[in-house]
């Protein structure tokens, strides 16, 4: 009797081995990704979200995938060629990188993208909402480098210029502009590939759903040339060469609406904070304002007083509310502390002072792309109307 009720358990115990084994098991559905460089098979991601690397390193010891904040240990063959594959991720775009024997790198099948302040690979995992950022048959615009150098910061820059479908067509037709920034350790090459802004807004432009718009895509980081002297921090001049030098660039060399009526200004994350100084110290410039995942209060979550925050521009809500037309804030509902909180303490003093904003939420994405393309989607509709 002894011997029958074990036997019955050790069956019953590899009945729920192999059961665990196989809900472990990923579905092998796995695709190509859309951001592969062509012909490369891999990396590759499936129905359940998991992406699979892939790369040959006969001589190396250990191979990681590095993707998400963890690092994937990968199998060698006897080809030596490793293979991997990470837990199930987001939704939208994922910088990753690959770890071989301790050192990071790109995985060769990917583009590459700026960003974490250097060239690495990216990878697409298909979002539900993806259709408002594909490639669809409709008018495209037309994005543009232009080269300008700057007096203030002594050097060459450059800014991408997104100009709608139809603007070579008409010169009579002028249009409003904004002004669009990256975030942190990115550039001005984020919101034309990560972000995919020009099909974002041929898209909506095609099903009328936004005004035909410039949009200005420069890069945040501008410094005055350094002193010489030792130890000197670099001091930043973005907002000088907005003011300053970009935005009579584009009103000269672009046919635009030259007015604050018809300028917006909008960015993610550390851009969120950037344009939200610029605007109010420059309301006489533009009337209108988009944060993505970001306040000029970040990375406080303390209470604000508008009498003292940012020179006191918020006091006065029925003024506010007169010289402003949009002012939009947006997250993610997956973003890390301290974003929720900082966010949230500025929409508190907001609403305190009777300042009225638009606020949107990006479900089930955190501090990345796909929150910021939902974002500049529903702020894109709402300006210049």
């Amino acid at each position: 009797m002894k011997f029958k009720k074990n036997a019955v358990f050790f069956v019953a115990l590899f009945v729920y081995s192999i059961s665990i084994a196989q809900s472990n098991k990923s579905l092998e559905d796995f695709k190509p990704s859309l951001v592969n460089q062509q012909g490369k098979l891999f990396p590759q991601v499936n129905s359940e979200r998991r992406v699979r690397a892939s790369i040959s390193a006969p001589e190396a010891n250990k191979v990681q995938l590095d993707i998400g904040g963890v690092k994937y240990d990968m199998v060698k063959d006897d080809k030596g060629v490793w293979t991997g594959e990470s837990a199930p991720q987001d939704e939208g775009f994922h910088y990753y990188q690959l770890n071989i024997d301790g050192a990071s790198v790109p995985d060769p099948g990917t583009k590459y993208f700026y960003g974490a302040g250097r060239w690495g690979s990216g990878i697409e995992i298909p979002a539900v909402d993806q259709e408002f950022y594909t490639l669809k048959d409709v008018p495209h615009g037309l994005v543009s480098e232009n080269i300008y150098f700057s007096k203030i910061t002594n050097s060459f820059r450059r800014c991408f210029v997104y100009t709608p479908a139809g603007y070579e067509k008409d010169a009579k037709i002028r249009y409003p502009v904004l002004y669009l920034q990256h975030g942190s350790f990115e550039d001005e090459t984020g919101w034309q590939t990560q972000g995919k802004a020009n099909l974002i807004l041929d898209n909506l432009i095609a099903a009328k759903k936004a005004i035909p718009m410039i949009i200005v895509m420069d890069n945040g980081y501008a410094y005055k040339p350094q002193s010489g002297e030792p130890n000197a921090r670099p001091t930043s001049v973005f907002e000088e060469v907005v003011i300053t030098e970009i935005i009579p660039m584009i009103d000269t060399k672009f046919r635009t609406i030259a007015d604050r009526e018809h300028r917006a200004i909008a960015g993610l994350s550390m851009g969120a904070n950037q344009t939200m100084r610029i605007i109010m110290n420059n309301l006489d410039k533009f009337a209108s304002y988009g944060g993505f995942s970001g306040t000029s209060n970040y990375p406080s979550t303390a209470e604000i007083d508008p009498a003292t925050f940012l020179d006191g521009k918020f006091n006065d809500g029925a003024a506010f509310n007169k010289q402003i037309k949009v002012f939009w804030l947006g997250l993610g509902t997956k973003e890390p502390n301290p974003f929720p909180g900082s966010v949230g303490a500025f929409r508190k003093m907001l609403e305190k002072q009777g300042i009225k904003y638009v606020y949107y939420e990006s479900e089930g994405t955190a501090h990345e792309w796909l929150t910021w393309r939902r974002s500049l989607h529903d702020f894109a509709c709402r300006i210049f109307q």
